[in-house]
């Protein structure tokens, strides 16, 4: 299950990608564009390119909505979704939302940029192309300065079936038609005021899979006068990128730019 889904680093400043529940917290709608080239100077890298809308329509209710074509080498993906999200009141300082995601997902194979096992079967023929449906649960938690939460994403666990009956027969044993799996994610942050000034956000973002080693990454953000902010990021497990440092700017409190 190598990468099935899009890979940001700054999933704070976009974090309905990670997880739909968010638009409950938000009395106001925003908009945010993630792009990121991951491996810079590496032939057939991956190329993501996420936007996203969300914020609350009224008191209870939450809506978002989202674009991303992810690029892997001969391999990629585009999709959309829409999401509506509940939120509950557990207290005065507490609130729990509840959202379902749901929309498409295009997976595509181009066949003319796998330079590797031109001879098998599964690489006759034209391009691979599979549109499937897709969901996402999200529940999430918040006060005043904090939230905790929880995102189960590809919900549906799609069968991509990548090779037709004949092709297949010959890779049954082996199941190589391609499964859509489930992920788990937990998003968490808190927003600490050092003074009137200066904020600190350390966060948690944890990403799981079966199959594969459970990534947990960790970061750090500290804002100056709601004009600028610097952070840096974390990722246990990750020995190709494990440490990034990030930066952004607010422009008028209406548009924010990082890097």
């Amino acid at each position: 299950y190598a990468q099935q889904l899009p890979q940001i680093t700054q999933y704070m400043n976009n974090n309905y990608a990670i997880n739909p529940a968010i638009a409950g917290m938000y009395d106001y709608y925003q908009v945010n564009t993630t792009i990121r080239n991951q491996w810079a100077g590496v032939n057939n890298a991956p190329r993501t390119n996420i936007i996203s809308i969300y914020g609350r329509h009224n008191k209870n209710i939450g809506l978002g909505g989202i674009i991303y074509n992810d690029v892997t080498g001969p391999t990629s993906r585009i999709g959309s979704a829409v999401s509506y999200t509940y939120k509950l009141s557990l207290n005065k300082k507490v609130d729990l939302s509840l959202a379902l995601q749901g929309g498409f997902t295009q997976f595509k194979i181009i066949k003319d940029l796998q330079t590797e096992h031109i001879d098998d079967p599964l690489l006759q023929g034209g391009d691979i192309v599979r549109t499937l449906p897709d969901a996402t649960f999200g529940i999430n938690l918040s006060g005043s300065n904090w939230y905790f939460g929880a995102a189960l994403p590809q919900l549906l666990s799609s069968e991509l079936n990548l090779m037709d009956d004949e092709v297949a027969k010959i890779y049954d044993e082996y199941r190589s038609n391609g499964k859509l799996a489930r992920h788990i994610y937990i998003l968490a942050s808190y927003t600490y005021d050092i003074n009137s000034s200066i904020s600190l956000e350390p966060n948690l973002f944890v990403k799981a899979v079966e199959g594969a080693t459970t990534q947990i990454d960790f970061g750090v953000k500290t804002q100056y006068k709601d004009l600028f902010w610097l952070g840096m990021n974390y990722q246990a497990n990750n020995d190709l990128s494990s440490l990034a440092v990030l930066l952004g700017y607010n422009i008028n409190n209406r548009f924010n730019i990082g890097y």
